[in-house]
């Protein structure tokens, strides 16, 4: 019984690598205006020439670019002039600019001999810029729903980098719930892929989802710093200029509490005393 079922399996498995390897079709997608690569992984040292061939499905096969010993390299047909490449070493083809002409089927030659595998060529329209849509029951509410609409590859990322779990938004897009954590710095990004484009949203931050409680003591904060510069910088100018200081002592001097803290920086030592035995 096992020695059938792994025959069964080996068997299976030569049909699909030959299969793989029979002249099937492999999809390449590219943008218009944009570039594209495709063909072998490797070639043989002994290779001496490579032409690449294109068919349209409104005309003739052309040659798209040639290579050989002999000659060198040479693009025969207008429309892969100054836009081609070719990889010497494992036979790629590049194309940019690419244009709706380009669009079609593919075959190498490798040595005079037409290889197998073939390659079709599609364009495919970029990923549009991806953007985020709230989704709440109400303003009160501890969580969020962040829902990314697109109808291919969609994938979500916290600010810390991570891959997040995700739910299906019908009609099409992904969602995820974001709760109120006290963290208002975190973010989140949506990124759309398929197989020609890839873009990413804005950061949305939590502290624009929610009224985090940390945000409250924000305010206060920057008043007291402010306060506390004006402060230095009266005591700097009382010290070092003194038509300031003349000017200051005139409207204040003598005054209940700001008199005697003017009499401290003056180094009056009367007064010094007294604040020191009252505070």
């Amino acid at each position: 019984m096992y020695p059938l079922k792994y025959l069964t399996t080996v068997i299976c498995t030569l049909f699909i690598t030959i299969g793989a390897a029979s002249g099937q079709e492999v999809k390449v997608f590219g943008a218009l205006g944009g570039r594209v690569s495709f063909g072998p992984t490797s070639l043989n040292p002994t290779v001496s020439s490579i032409i690449w061939k294109h068919r349209s499905s409104t005309g003739p096969v052309v040659k798209a670019i040639e290579w050989d010993t002999d000659d060198g390299e040479s693009i025969p047909h207008p429309r892969f002039k100054g836009i081609t490449s070719l990889n010497r070493m494992t036979g790629q083809i590049t194309i940019t600019k690419l244009n709706i002409e380009h669009e079609g089927l593919y075959t190498i030659d490798i040595n005079s001999k037409e290889q197998e595998q073939k390659y079709k060529l599609s364009f495919m329209d970029p990923v549009p810029n991806p953007e985020i849509k709230t989704d709440r029951s109400d303003k009160t509410s501890d969580f969020v729903y962040l829902i990314c609409e697109y109808s291919e590859t969609i994938i979500w990322n916290n600010s810390a980098g991570e891959i997040l779990d995700v739910k299906d938004h019908l009609p099409k897009g992904k969602f995820i719930t974001v709760h109120k954590n006290g963290h208002p710095d975190d973010y989140y990004t949506c990124t759309l892929k398929n197989e020609v484009s890839e873009k990413t949203s804005d950061k949305v931050f939590r502290r624009d989802l929610f009224e985090e409680g940390g945000s409250v003591w924000i305010a206060p904060i920057i008043i007291l710093i402010l306060i506390l510069a004006l402060f230095i910088v009266f005591v700097l100018l009382y010290k070092v200029w003194e038509k300031f200081r003349k000017n200051v002592n005139k409207k204040f001097k003598g005054k209940p509490c700001i008199g005697g803290f003017l009499d401290c920086l003056g180094g009056n030592k009367d007064s010094m005393s007294f604040f020191h035995s009252r505070f």
